[in-house]
């Protein structure tokens, strides 16, 4: 089994029934992590409750370019990101291998715009992901990563392990895991989803991060988008990692790690 796991909960502050969810999963000792959306509905209110003892230092940001109006004014002009209305739509491909300038600059822009509404509500964001794993896509990942590094933050890696990546898109992945270690220099060792867990994947050592997207079951049960219909996330954990500690992010970025007891 690994070392330490994170099991972080994605896209708090979409809504409140979102942070109803995630902040119902940290209570019940399920998740360790979250990361918050700063240009979603319930963002402000997600800010709130980061403050809370057993949320704190554990929100990181959920970097967003796919959904929802931009906070920046340069991306809304750059048609590869953005309809006229301000709203992302993005249109690179995932193998896109080079922004132009003006793209790379609003980019940035963006990520700095984002970050920065955090801090205006009192969030000082643990680490870094993404909003449907857009810093997967290679010059999105290099941003963010060197960000990460500025902010003396982690950053998530690709997703690493699970059946369904094939020899191709596994060297692409191990390609940009590796770059974006480099240029961010903290990350967790491996990443994975619920169904990986279920599949039996779990590593034999290292720090695990378990992307989530907890649903309610009913009572203080958590079911997941990753796994089926009334499945139990909660018992899917203690049969794979039970015993493991949970800890946030704070244990790999700079200067956090006593904010990041491990939780029950």
């Amino acid at each position: 089994m690994p070392s330490q796991v994170i099991v972080n909960a994605d896209d708090f502050g979409l809504s409140a029934h979102t942070n109803a969810v995630i902040l119902h999963a940290f209570q019940a000792g399920l998740i360790s992590s979250a990361t918050a959306m700063a240009n979603m509905p319930a963002f402000s209110a997600a800010c709130s409750l980061a403050q809370l003892p057993a949320l704190r230092g554990r929100i990181g940001l959920h970097f967003n370019l796919t959904y929802g109006r931009a906070l920046s004014q340069a991306i809304r002009q750059q048609p590869r990101f953005c309809a006229p209305n301000g709203e992302f739509d993005l249109r690179l491909k995932q193998r896109t291998l080079r922004l132009s300038r003006a793209e790379r600059d609003a980019v940035e822009q963006e990520l700095q715009a984002q970050w920065q509404h955090c801090l205006n509500q009192g969030l000082m964001p643990s680490h870094l992901d993404s909003h449907q794993h857009v810093h997967n896509i290679w010059p999105i990942g290099v941003i963010v990563a060197r960000f990460a590094a500025r902010e003396g933050v982690a950053v998530r890696l690709a997703r690493n392990l699970g059946h369904n990546i094939g020899p191709l898109k596994r060297v692409f992945k191990t390609l940009l895991n590796r770059r974006l270690k480099q240029l961010a220099g903290a990350t967790a060792d491996y990443v994975c989803t619920p169904a990986d867990l279920r599949a039996g994947l779990a590593p034999a050592q290292g720090l695990l991060e378990v992307v989530a997207h907890p649903s309610a079951l009913g009572g203080h049960d958590f079911g997941d988008a990753y796994l089926g219909s009334g499945e139990s996330l909660k018992a899917l954990v203690e049969l794979r990692l039970g015993g493991v500690p949970r800890v946030g992010y704070g244990v790999v970025g700079e200067g956090r790690q006593a904010l990041d007891a491990p939780i029950s």
